[in-house]
């Protein structure tokens, strides 16, 4: 009994004090893989809960100021709508005949960031229509050094140096609108109005031959609707190069597409406008067939352009006519 009490005793004596905790001891590790140390991940544990609440803290505080999100604030009506949307509103307000709207809407598309070129030759059209040739000629150059290849973008340009008279412009604009649209059909344009275009400058430019080129392949392409001032232009040509049976034949077909077109013409101002030009066709193959002494045939063409003016009700040109053919009689 006194052997187990004296073994108790000194084994009590050589314990640590029971108030302080004994500190872990962890083994050495004698294995040749990698040991696990249970100190060095309750270290990346810390560090990892400390980096949690920093985030957490910098997310509270971004919310609070609203720097991450938005969400409880009110959306302007201008933040809904996108670039294409100011486009079709301007296309619509000018439509309208609203065309300081529809700038303006075009100039909120454009200033978007977004915009398409279209929004730009809109514009310039637009600009154009209004008289503001300066402000057109910026937008259909901005929209030629984005797009070089952009066919509407050179023929409205040349529409607009032809305003200016500024002919050899238009007709380099003209060449290089029918270089873009062969390689890149555009359904916009047409090659026969192409060719019709860069007919009549060439006509303006006293370059006959190529008028009359011109005029040609627009009346051969299939495309389109045939405008019978092509004919009459080129019956001018034909007149400035001596060949009068040609330009008289010109002015006949002139007034025959005229007397197809009529019909389908949708108002009366139209309808009168069209036979208005056609009597003048009419006049003008008179004095050709007079100079060719062609008599009987500009007698014709005279009592032609007479019938036309009695239904216009134009009693002055009546007149007028009335007195030449009385002399030709």
């Amino acid at each position: 009994m006194k052997k187990n009490t004296t073994a108790k005793n000194s084994k009590a004596k050589r314990g640590a004090p029971k108030t302080q905790a004994a500190k872990p001891v962890v083994a050495p590790c004698k294995s040749a893989k990698p040991c696990f140390n249970p100190w060095s991940l309750s270290i990346y544990i810390y560090w990892f809960i400390i980096l949690f609440f920093i985030a957490a803290t910098f997310y509270i505080l971004g919310r609070s100021h609203g720097v991450l999100t938005k969400t409880n604030a009110p959306v302007a009506e201008e933040t809904l709508m996108q670039g294409n949307d100011y486009y079709n509103s301007g296309k619509s307000k000018m439509l309208n005949g609203d065309l300081d709207g529809a700038i303006a809407e075009l100039t909120t598309a454009i200033e978007a960031n977004n915009a398409t070129n279209d929004a730009y030759i809109l514009r310039g059209e637009i600009y154009m229509q209004s008289g503001n040739y300066r402000a057109a000629l910026n937008d259909f150059n901005t929209a030629i050094e984005n797009d070089a290849t952009n066919g509407v973008a050179y023929y409205d340009r040349a529409l607009l140096n032809t305003r200016l008279e500024d002919y050899n412009a238009a007709l380099n604009d003209i060449n290089n609108a029918l270089a873009s649209v062969a390689s890149n059909p555009d359904s916009i344009l047409q090659l026969r109005d192409l060719y019709a275009k860069r007919g009549q400058l060439n006509l303006w430019l006293k370059n006959w031959d190529g008028a009359v080129a011109d005029y040609t392949n627009s009346l051969a392409r299939p495309d389109g609707v045939v405008n019978p001032s092509v004919y009459a232009e080129r019956a001018e040509a034909y007149t400035a190069l001596g060949n009068y049976a040609a330009a008289i034949s010109d002015y006949e077909s002139a007034v025959r597409v005229i007397s197809e077109q009529i019909q389908g013409t949708a108002t009366m101002d139209a309808r009168e406008a069209q036979s208005a030009r056609a009597m003048g066709y009419f006049e003008k193959s008179a004095a050709l067939n007079l100079q060719l002494g062609n008599i009987a045939a500009a007698r014709s063409d005279l009592e032609s352009a007479r019938t036309i003016a009695t239904a216009l009700n134009d009693t002055e040109t009546v007149e007028r006519l009335e007195g030449l053919i009385s002399e030709l009689n």
